[in-house]
């Protein structure tokens, strides 16, 4: 018997000197990571203040370009900047990379440490039951991060190899604890990756859709001052004539809207859409909607405005499916919402998001939570690139597609009786 406790004890002492060079090793690993991590941030940092001195710089010339030159000169600025986030996104997608690998790494050298600690406390209970006198109870100090000089002083200040062993079980407990929050951390990572590799494409579709933009204007106005003054005059007015025709539509629906199918109005019922909140425009007779007939046909504002700059991503307010997207520029450019998705939520709610650039949701999907639905942008009708939000009662509103006898074309688009349209701020 005390042959094999002893033969037990070598066993131990031999899985714990083994495994020593490889936390030495990833120590130092771990070291280099770091350093390389805090290099990254620094970079990502100074970038961040570069991008934001940028866009404040250029945000007073963002809005509808009043003659041909500052379009032109807007649609390049705008390259420029997203030119800027896309650097700035790669950027992160490596901080991302690396805090994976850094994570892999250190839950690897945990679950070694877990596997040792799991052997050494068997052995300890095998020993404890079949030897005939104590083992030295320094077989149970081998936590992470532990020497050998620790169980040695452990040896001396007692012999009671059963308080060895609760030790060793507390070690077990604490590294698996310590697992967990790291593999925790590694998901998180992981998400995140996901997330900016699908900013990365969303932006550079963008920049793609600039360049096109900008031709596409050259084109249509031949380069000539006045042709592209008379474009902002016919989409002005093709655009109030628009606004008249839906609000004819949506007076001869004959939905009556359920108040007792709605949540009672109160702050966190939806999530703001943006990350950072700049509201440009309220919801109802607004000055600027009372000013600007043309613009929304004296009727008030059906939503508000949030100020954000393009290719920021827009996020649906609250968990729900959505019903669908759209984009009326492919059938009357200009005039309208743009690129559109529409979600509703079990609450009650349905919400559009508009004058997005790029859509990154269809119809049909379950969105859980605060989930990205696309990049904002300043398609349709838009006087500066801002996001279009509005709320309606779910029962209220429907997907539309009707000859417009404005454009000449088919138009889809999300409309519902006036009753059917709220306000935004009674629940965010």
């Amino acid at each position: 018997m005390l042959f094999r406790s002893l033969f037990s004890l070598l066993l131990i002492l031999t899985l714990y000197l083994t495994a020593t060079p490889i936390v030495s090793v990833y120590s130092q690993t771990a070291d280099e990571l770091k350093g390389d991590l805090d290099k990254l941030s620094a970079q990502i940092k100074a970038l961040d203040d570069e991008i934001k001195a940028y866009n404040l710089k250029i945000g007073q010339t963002q809005g509808q370009a009043k003659t041909l030159k500052q379009a032109l000169a807007n649609l390049e600025q705008r390259k420029v900047g997203l030119t800027k986030d896309i650097t700035y996104t790669k950027l992160r997608i490596t901080q991302a990379e690396d805090n994976i690998y850094f994570t892999q790494t250190k839950i690897t050298n945990t679950e070694s440490t877990l596997e040792r600690n799991k052997l050494a406390l068997a052995e300890s209970l095998r020993a404890l039951t079949h030897s005939e006198q104590s083992i030295p109870r320094f077989v149970a100090v081998l936590a992470p991060g532990a020497h050998l000089s620790d169980a040695l002083d452990v040896t001396k200040r007692t012999g009671d190899i059963s308080l060895a062993i609760n030790e060793k079980v507390r070690a077990l407990v604490d590294t698996r604890t310590t697992l967990g929050v790291q593999k925790a951390s590694y998901e998180q990572h992981k998400n995140n990756l996901v997330n900016l590799n699908q900013t990365l494409s969303g932006q550079k579709q963008v920049v793609d859709q600039t360049s096109k933009d900008k031709n596409s204007l050259l084109q249509q106005t031949k380069n000539k001052e006045s042709s592209y003054q008379q474009l902002l005059t016919d989409r002005k007015q093709k655009k109030g004539q628009l606004e008249a025709e839906m609000l004819d539509i949506e007076a001869k629906l004959q939905t009556i809207v359920d108040v007792s199918k709605l949540p009672k109005y109160g702050k966190g019922v939806l999530n703001y859409p943006v990350d950072n909140v700049v509201i440009t425009q309220y919801f109802g007779n607004t000055p600027f909607s009372s000013k600007n007939p043309q613009v929304y046909n004296g009727s008030g504002h059906n939503g508000i405005d949030l100020g954000v700059k393009v290719g920021t991503p827009i996020y649906s307010a609250q968990s729900g499916t959505v019903l669908g997207t759209g984009d009326t520029d492919a059938s009357c450019s200009g005039v309208s919402y743009g690129k559109w998705v529409l979600v509703k939520h079990a609450n009650g709610l349905t919400t559009l998001y508009a004058h997005l650039s790029v859509i990154q949701v269809k119809g049909g999907d379950v969105l859980s939570g605060r989930q990205r639905v696309g990049l904002s942008g300043n398609t349709g009708y838009s006087t500066g690139p801002h996001l279009h939000f509005t709320v309606y009662a779910s029962d209220a509103v429907e997907i539309t597609n009707y000859r417009s006898k404005v454009c000449g074309t088919n138009m889809r688009m999300p409309i519902a009786p006036r009753s059917g349209y709220l306000n935004p701020l009674s629940y965010l």
